[in-house]
């Protein structure tokens, strides 16, 4: 699995938004300039994040988008979710061949009730495995990349947005 690109840019664009010593808002020119992106590319992954409330567009000669909400309240798994969608990553697309009997198999040796269905037990792994990335990325917060980045000397001084 792979994020795409816009999925990056979002993630660092928040970052500089969140940057403490900066002012309240960032100019699309200035926010591209900084992520090294064309503007027009920039401007759609902005949009998404606009329209799902992470960012506010602030009107005007000197507007620019600005953090709609603390950077401790941004989780990985938001932006994620924003960039990429909300659909599911894994789907077993084999459940009715006979693989997938052998696999739904009860203990004893018998088929599984067809009341109760039959559970892919590949597909249990692959949701197991995607839970835990929801979670990993439910507990990393713009705030905390920031606090780390601070912990290193990425920023002269944070201040909790």
């Amino acid at each position: 699995m792979q994020y795409s690109k816009s999925t990056d840019y979002a993630l660092h664009a928040l970052l500089h938004l969140a940057r403490p010593e900066l002012r309240n808002n960032v100019g699309i020119k200035e926010l591209s300039g900084m992520l090294e992106v064309s503007e027009s590319y920039l401007s759609k992954i902005m949009s998404k994040l606009r329209q799902d409330g992470i960012v506010r567009a602030v009107p005007g000669a000197n507007g620019g988008y600005e953090l709609a909400r603390p950077a401790k309240d941004i989780t990985f798994l938001d932006v994620v979710q924003v960039i990429e969608g909300r659909q599911q990553m894994f789907e077993c697309s084999n459940s009715r061949s006979r693989q997938h009997r052998l696999l739904a198999e009860e203990e004893d040796g018998r088929e599984p009730a067809p009341s109760r269905g039959s559970e892919c037990l590949v597909e249990k792994v692959m949701n197991g495995a995607e839970l835990q990335l929801h979670r990993y990325l439910r507990e990393h917060t713009i705030q905390s990349v920031l606090d780390e980045a601070l912990q290193r000397g990425g920023f002269q001084a944070a201040k909790k947005r």
